[in-house]
Parts: structure tokens; C-alpha cells; sequence
């Protein structure tokens, strides 16, 4: 169970967009009803800057399912990924419909669990998983702990790679991207979103992961599929500057 009450999500929709947010404060997550599998928000686009270390990841753990548009997206595109996604409330999950979140199928599962405690026992390890839990309030305590990171690097393959939604410019966030660094060995980055608000951290489990990357950046990007680089717009410049910046080593 949650250490503190779940606040409600609240549906809002318009001719135009369907939106997710909690007891009416910011927009957690929004789908453009005329492209229900586009990243909408600019931090999910940047978040998708991990396909350029791992364009095809085998198996992919999402935390937080908000409007699920990461879901869609990676579902949509990854035909050969296999996808589960944990969310802890399952008010949250019942509005699938409203964001036309396909069905649980053979590759792809949403599963109602505590995040934290889910990969403290995964099923199995993951090439990637994508922490964007929040509630109301922000980052709840479980999913920002030193012990949380520690066990999504445990639960990652040895090449995986995590991705954290953060929020910028805060207290909280600059304490999280210490505990993160300190859980990683210090073999990560961070970028801000397009339009400033969120920082995105990613986490290797192995730095040759990032090394790797950042000697055949420009072929990474060429080949990816044009609607990922479309995706990530100035992102995956973004990408390219930590990695030269931090030597591919430094701390975010």
C-alpha cells in the first residue's frame, strides 16, 4: 500500500484533447484525440532518448501509467518489445478506455502494484524501464529512495538502461539526481525537456553503454526510424552535449 493517500485523477476532455491530472493541478498526461499514439508532452518525447542507446529493447518496464502515452507509443513502434506497465492506482488505470489504451495482450500487461515493491521481486530484468510515477503531491517518497534506484539497476539487464522523469529546479529533484548518481556508480546524465519543467535522468548499468554511444552518435541517429528522430526534435541534441560534457562518466 501507498505511505500516504492516493489523490483521485480527474478526466478532462475537450474536441481536441483528453487530458490526466490530480485533484486539478498540473496536466499529468494528454492525448491528441486526431493522433492517439503521439508524445504530446515534451518530456515524454525526451524520454524516448533512450532508444537511441537500445533501439530495440527485448523487455521494457514502464512505472506510473498515467495516460499511458508512453505506452501507446513504444506498443505502437516496438512491435517486438514485450511491455508491462505498473501503476498503483487502478482509478487511474480504469480510464484505459478514455486514452484508447489497446488491451492487455501477449506482449504487453498493465499490472495494479506499488512500483516499489514490484521491482524489489521482478518477474524478470529488463533492458529498460522508464520511472514517471507521480501523484499530486509529485514524486511519491518510494519511487525517489536511494534503496528504489538501487533496485531498478539490480532489476535492469547487464547493458539496461533506466530513465527518470524528474522535476526541474528543485530541491527534491537535485537530492534525486544525487541519490541516482550514488546507486549508478555515477554513470548517468541528465537533460532538460524542450520546454523546460522536467529534468529526464538516464542510468546505464554499465557505462560502456554510454561510451559506446557517444563514439557512433551521429550512426545511432541516422538509424534510427524516422519517427523516433522526429520524436525527439532537440532532444537528441541534448543527449549528445551531456554525454561530451560528463565524459560518457559524470555525475547528472
Amino acid at each position: 500500500m501507498p505511505d500516504h493517500p492516493i489523490d483521485e485523477p480527474r478526466l478532462h476532455e475537450n474536441s481536441q484533447t483528453v487530458s490526466l491530472s490530480f485533484e486539478g493541478r498540473l496536466i499529468q498526461s494528454c492525448m491528441n484525440l486526431a493522433k492517439p499514439d503521439e508524445l504530446v508532452l515534451d518530456y515524454t518525447r525526451a524520454m524516448m532518448g533512450a532508444l537511441l542507446f537500445n533501439p530495440s529493447p527485448r523487455r521494457v518496464l514502464m512505472i506510473g501509467l498515467g495516460g499511458g502515452s508512453m505506452l501507446k507509443y513504444l506498443h505502437r513502434h516496438l512491435p517486438e518489445s514485450d511491455l508491462t506497465t505498473v501503476e498503483i492506482s487502478q482509478p487511474v488505470i480504469d480510464f484505459r478506455q478514455a486514452f484508447l489504451i489497446p488491451p492487455d495482450d501477449e506482449r504487453h500487461r498493465i499490472v495494479c502494484a506499488d512500483g516499489a515493491q514490484f521491482v524489489r521481486q521482478p518477474p524478470q530484468r529488463y533492458d529498460l524501464i522508464l520511472v514517471d510515477g507521480f501523484d499530486g503531491r509529485g514524486i511519491p517518497d518510494a519511487l525517489c529512495s536511494r534503496g528504489f534506484y538501487q533496485h531498478v539497476r539490480a532489476a535492469l539487464t547487464a547493458d539496461g538502461l533506466m530513465v527518470a522523469n524528474v522535476q526541474a529546479e528543485t530541491s527534491q529533484a537535485r537530492l534525486i539526481r544525487q541519490r541516482i548518481g550514488k546507486a549508478f556508480d555515477q554513470q548517468c546524465f541528465a537533460i532538460e525537456s524542450e520546454e523546460g519543467g522536467n529534468d529526464l535522468v538516464t542510468a546505464a548499468n554499465d557505462r560502456t553503454v554510454f561510451d559506446a554511444t557517444l563514439a557512433d552518435f551521429e550512426a545511432r541517429w541516422q538509424a534510427l526510424d524516422a519517427v523516433h528522430r522526429e520524436t525527439l526534435g532537440e532532444s537528441a541534441g541534448a543527449i549528445a552535449h551531456a554525454l561530451r560534457r560528463a565524459g560518457a562518466a559524470g555525475p547528472p
